[in-house]
């Protein structure tokens, strides 16, 4: 568990980090870009990428034709398209998140439903997991509900493979975030909602493990992981489901809905279930926002052929 930024390391500068360095150069140019303009410029970048042939694109349609097969040829390509355009804007959005001032935070036009049901899990006395979806502008999310809805948030994070950007990233979540964990600190987590703590968790990634379930997502078994119901289950924490979108003229929605019913229950597999479900339709709601260059299923159950080739 990190809950205050480190000291930067002399070995962080050596010339194999600099490329880091650059890219995070970089990212704090865009974060100096006022919010529309800095979306106009993403949503130029989006187009380009839109335009590079490669596998993330193949991995995008193939996402798309699976779990929107009610659509017509046509109708994916345009997602597609929109889809690989809005990669532009999570780089844009990444670096306001990361590395924009709270000056240019407080500018940025949000609308936050919801609060109320954080407030009623605080007046109850129990902690509390927002459990959401990789959309695209998740960073950013968490920023304004920290900063605009006034809800102090720890966070969850898979470790970057250079240590210098990994450094730099972290002492910046750390700006708004009070704590940020591992996927290795489960019992630090645990003992965060046990007392009182608030965590954002995003289980739908297909990461290998033993602590995986097959379950339905978008129809498909897709590799689910178990943590949401063993950090509910552990800490006693509400389950909060957690919905943001960017909206069509600029700016965000960010909706809390109220704490899922009789969670955790007895069955590992139909929680793990029920996850999926609120994220399928949080991502019906927006699906060209959603993180579809990500190989969701990627793991398949015995017998069952690759899913990307």
């Amino acid at each position: 568990m990190t809950t205050a930024p480190t000291s930067l390391r002399l070995r962080l500068l050596a010339p194999d980090h600099w490329p880091a360095w650059i890219g995070l150069g970089l990212l704090w140019l865009l974060s100096r870009i006022p919010y529309h303009a800095l979306m106009m410029l993403g949503g130029g970048l989006g187009w380009v990428f839109a335009r590079i042939p490669g596998s993330r694109r193949r991995i995008a349609r193939r996402n798309i034709e699976r779990c929107f097969p009610q659509l017509d040829a046509n109708e994916r390509e345009r997602l597609l398209e929109d889809n690989l355009r809005d990669a532009g804007r999570m780089l844009a959005e990444f670096a306001l998140a990361w590395l924009g001032s709270k000056r240019a935070i407080a500018r940025v036009p949000v609308h936050i439903e919801g609060l109320e049901h954080v407030a009623a899990a605080v007046a109850a006395g129990r902690g509390v997991l927002l459990t959401g979806a990789h959309f695209s502008h998740l960073e950013l999310a968490g920023r304004l509900l920290v900063e605009r809805g006034g809800v102090p948030l720890a966070g969850m994070y898979r470790e970057h493979g250079d240590a210098a950007f990994e450094w730099a990233i972290r002492r910046a979540r750390l700006r708004y975030a009070t704590a940020m964990f591992t996927k290795y600190e489960i019992r630090a987590c645990v003992r965060h909602m046990r007392d009182g703590g608030k965590l954002w968790y995003a289980p739908d990634q297909d990461m290998r493990g033993k602590d995986n379930v097959f379950v339905p997502f978008f129809g498909i078994p897709a590799s689910t992981l178990t943590a949401t119901h063993h950090l509910a289950r552990l800490s006693g924490a509400c389950v909060i489901p957690f919905f943001h979108r960017r909206l069509a003229g600029g700016g965000y929605e960010l909706r809390l809905e109220p704490a899922l019913e009789n969670f955790p229950g007895a069955d590992i597999e139909n929680d793990c279930a029920r996850i999926n479900q609120v994220i399928e339709r949080m991502v019906r709601e927006a699906p060209s926002q959603y993180l579809w260059i990500h190989r969701r299923f990627k793991t398949r159950p015995s017998g069952h052929a690759s899913f990307y080739e």
